[in-house]
């Protein structure tokens, strides 16, 4: 089984959805089943029939949680080193193009938020970078083309 890597935080916010699932929503689709079957032939109730759906959805989101969580593996990032890009590093790259300077996180896929700075590395720019050194060339092909970045600086936490 392929393991995951994944932040601590990211580890521990997968438990809590988890939680959160099965502690308030579970309770909240029985008791619409519940309801919904009280108010006598279920073959005609639409009430019955979309609270069975929200059932299916939460257990097959309750499923996928959970199997991420079995084949995650939790790195730390305090203790990457930062000779070279790898999981967990944060990182500063200069557009060679635009001159603009933006800074990432390398974390796990189901951590990834590029509007918080946050990027997977199984991302095409993740992948470009692992094993990169402050001073390399990152080449991206991406949608909109090819891009091109200087890796300025690599970083702890």
């Amino acid at each position: 089984m392929e393991r995951i890597p994944i932040t601590r935080a990211g580890y521990e916010a997968l438990k809590e959805q988890v939680r959160q699932l099965k502690g308030a929503e579970r309770p909240a689709v029985i008791k619409a089943i519940q309801e919904a079957r009280a108010h006598g032939d279920i073959s005609e109730n639409a009430e019955f029939e979309a609270a069975k759906e929200r059932q299916a959805f939460l257990e097959g989101k309750i499923g996928e949680l959970e199997h991420k969580i079995a084949v995650a593996e939790v790195i730390d990032p305090g203790q990457v080193t930062t000779d070279q890009v790898m999981f967990g590093c944060t990182v500063i790259l200069g557009n060679l193009i635009t001159e603009e300077e933006v800074r990432y996180q390398l974390v796990g896929p189901d951590e990834s938020d590029v509007l918080q700075g946050r990027i997977s590395v199984s991302s095409p720019l993740g992948r470009a970078m692992i094993r990169k050194k402050v001073g390399d060339e990152i080449v991206v092909n991406a949608p909109g083309g090819q891009r091109r970045y200087e890796l300025v600086d690599i970083l702890a936490l």
